[in-house]
């Protein structure tokens, strides 16, 4: 069978969204990432909170933005704006779990059309679909991490207002929102470079592994 170059394409275009959104999920749904924030940038001494008040405020919101539970920030002041903005933040969490669950079934049918209709996936200058998404996001990612590293602030404001476009309520009040000054600037740039070295490591490993498992083949037609 003639190798496919649109198969191709649409393996890397979803092995793409399936390590980035795979990324995306792991510190929503991996709590002890958080806690362990709390210490590292010691929380309860630049806020004056106990560790538990914290947690209890963090898991409210997560349990709502996750379980659909009711909204809270435990012992926290919070507003009608915040609560408002968590809302949209939910909508966001629920359109990534979406995402990742059909990448995932993507993948499992593409790799059983492969195996069962002999499908080839064509390999753009002797390299394989992973290679090539892994490629496309590493540049993403570099411009992205130049940027944060210049102006962080700048990359922060122009991300929500793409996110959340029109809405202004994602600019918190720190004496109406208390929950703001449990997620400081630092949380969020350790949790966007988490996701950038979760998603890119991944599909680094996807094609390592697609080169071996080529060349194995390869071998055994020879």
């Amino acid at each position: 069978m003639k190798p496919s170059k649109s198969l191709s394409i649409l393996l890397s275009v979803v092995l793409a969204v399936f390590f980035l959104s795979a990324a995306i999920a792991f510190p929503i749904l991996c709590r002890p990432f958080y806690y362990q924030q709390i210490h590292l940038l010691q929380l309860t001494e630049r806020t004056g909170w106990s560790e538990q008040t914290i947690r209890e405020a963090y898991d409210e919101v997560m349990d709502y933005l996750v379980f659909d539970a009711p909204f809270g920030t435990g012992d926290l002041a919070w507003s009608e704006d915040g609560q408002a903005h968590f809302a949209d933040c939910k909508i966001l969490f629920q359109q990534d779990f979406v995402l990742l669950g059909g990448s995932a079934a993507a993948l499992v049918l593409l790799a059983l059309l492969g195996h069962r209709c002999g499908l080839r996936f064509y390999r753009f200058r002797g390299r394989g679909p992973a290679f090539w998404s892994a490629a496309a996001m590493g540049v993403v990612y570099l411009i992205t991490a130049i940027w944060a590293f210049c102006d962080f602030n700048s990359m922060f404001t122009v991300f929500h207002q793409v996110f959340f476009p029109g809405k202004t309520n994602w600019v918190f009040d720190a004496r109406l929102d208390e929950i703001i000054l449990i997620l400081p600037e630092a949380f969020w740039a350790r949790t966007g470079a988490l996701v950038l070295l979760l998603s890119f490591g991944g599909l680094c490993l996807a094609a390592l592994v697609g080169e071996l498992l080529y060349r194995k083949k390869k071998q055994a037609l020879q």
